[in-house]
């Protein structure tokens, strides 16, 4: 009963994005970085960044971390489950056994008295509910399909926690990579107080200049608290993927100009992110759950037939429970059907087609949310190559600015107003240039995760990540595919 499973066809898309980007010409150089379309990423997506540092994070995490833990339980539960449910196909096979003294009254046998009695009874049974309308197997692929969901979810958790264990850390290079460039700025601001001092020693600048210098040092010193709270937030965020307490010890930062830019990006073709993200998979998942409980619904309007059996052994004598004499049996079926509910059953596999359709629209948004997810790094990355070349050319500028500024300065041909505002351009140039050179790096992260990342199965052991029953056991409940959208 009910509609097989078909798994539905992506998008007819070639491309994430409607122009070719530039990073999609490998001519270009081996500075720049170029988006491999239709290539896939080989071994785990992070060992891209050749750096050991990450790597021995991420290994820490998936240790560790309590939410990835707590996915593989319950992909663990819902595989039992699935089992438990298979296992309602098959007949039922009991088996009863008792002893008892019994004395029978007036209320039961009337005039007739029996005396007191001593029995012994062996009893195995049989019973069996003769699917012909494929409901219980409807139901048995069913919950195959939501341990499937729960696959992809682990599968998302682990892609989660991967990439939150590099993000972290290189965030933190990021953060440590902008207060060394801040600490940097207030030394040349400390020289430029004794340059200006100097110069007020000797009669030639004003107690204006002097101020005027010390003012820009405290300016610049304001820089630092935000950051280092920063550094201290993505500290503890850290420790809670690591699955750690944030007072304890955590693994040193890494340098950013030791990590490597994965130069060459892999991006998988549209059509095969539909096929290798976990969300996605997921919505398929419940796509196929939602399918089959318009079986399992639709089944429940026909009579339920239940075939049963059992065999006795019964005696008044435990030395004669099994004679032949003792022997007693019974087969017995049964039918159930329904003949007026109200529009109950009806008005059930109506909600369960419209239960499927709502899945169905739900996969087609899933999709589309990723190709655009995946479009928008792109051209986020495209960007971010010219945004980090406008801002090198912007910090060389500015530091030749205020090379200039400083020599005029000391020929007396400029004020200290000039040298400081000079110097305030080459600190936004050179923080901008360092924010730049981290969002890369980040981005880039981003679309390795959008892409789908990599599969668990090394990371995770072969026995966590097998793919749940559903794959093999529901094969034989499949009739021809219909499209079921």
């Amino acid at each position: 009963m009910g509609p097989d499973f078909a798994r539905p066809t992506p998008p007819p898309a070639t491309r994430y994005t409607r122009d070719t980007l530039q990073a999609e010409d490998a001519s270009k150089g081996d500075s720049v970085q170029h988006m491999a379309l239709g290539r896939e990423i080989e071994g785990n997506w992070w060992t891209l960044f050749q750096s050991d540092a990450i790597d021995s994070v991420v290994k820490q995490a998936l240790e560790n971390n309590r939410s990835l833990a707590a996915s593989v339980a319950a992909l663990a539960q819902a595989q039992e489950f699935a089992l438990a449910r298979a296992g309602s196909q098959y007949p039922q096979v009991n088996l009863t056994a008792g002893a008892g003294r019994l004395q029978y009254g007036k209320e039961f046998l009337g005039p007739i008295g029996i005396p007191p009695f001593t029995y012994f009874a062996v009893a195995p049974s049989v019973s069996y509910t003769l699917d012909y309308t494929g409901g219980v197997r409807r139901g048995v692929e069913q919950q195959y399909a939501l341990a499937e969901v729960e696959q992809h979810q682990r599968d998302a958790t682990y892609l989660t926690v991967t990439g939150q264990a590099v993000m972290q850390t290189l965030v933190i290079a990021s953060i440590r990579a902008q207060i060394d460039t801040v600490e940097t700025i207030l030394v040349q601001d400390r020289d430029n107080l004794q340059l200006v001092q100097s110069a007020f020693d000797n009669g030639s600048v004003a107690r204006e200049d002097v101020v005027s210098a010390q003012s820009q040092i405290a300016n610049d010193m304001t820089l630092l608290p935000p950051l280092r709270q920063d550094l201290a937030r993505a500290r503890h965020a850290l420790s809670v993927v690591l699955g750690r307490a944030p007072a304890s010890r955590l693994p040193d930062d890494v340098d950013l100009a030791k990590i490597t830019l994965p130069l060459t990006v892999p991006v998988s073709l549209p059509s095969e992110l539909a096929h290798r993200r976990p969300d996605i998979l997921a919505a398929e998942a419940r796509l196929h759950a939602a399918t089959s409980a318009v079986g399992v619904a639709q089944s429940n309007l026909y009579p339920k037939i239940q075939l049963s059996a059992s065999v006795a052994q019964q005696s008044l004598k435990a030395d004669q429970l099994f004679d032949r004499a003792s022997n007693a049996w019974s087969i017995i079926s049964g039918l159930t059907a329904p003949i007026f509910d109200g529009g109950t059953l009806r008005a059930e596999r109506r909600a369960a087609v419209d239960a499927m359709r709502a899945s169905a629209a739900s996969y087609e948004q899933t999709v589309l949310e990723a190709f655009a997810q995946v479009a928008d790094l792109l051209e986020g990355l495209e960007h971010d190559a010219q945004q980090l070349d406008a801002q090198d050319h912007a910090q060389q500028a500015a530091q030749s600015s205020l090379e200039l500024a400083r020599i005029s300065y000391k020929e007396g041909n400029a004020g200290v107003l000039q040298v400081l505002d000079a110097e305030r351009s080459y600190q936004q140039a050179r923080l901008g240039y360092v924010r730049a050179v981290a969002q890369r790096y980040l981005d880039t992260v981003q679309l390795f995760l959008a892409l789908g990342g990599t599969s668990p199965t090394v990371s995770l052991g072969a026995g966590v990540s097998q793919p749940p029953p559903s794959r093999r056991e529901t094969a034989q409940l499949r009739r021809e595919p219909a499209d079921v959208l």
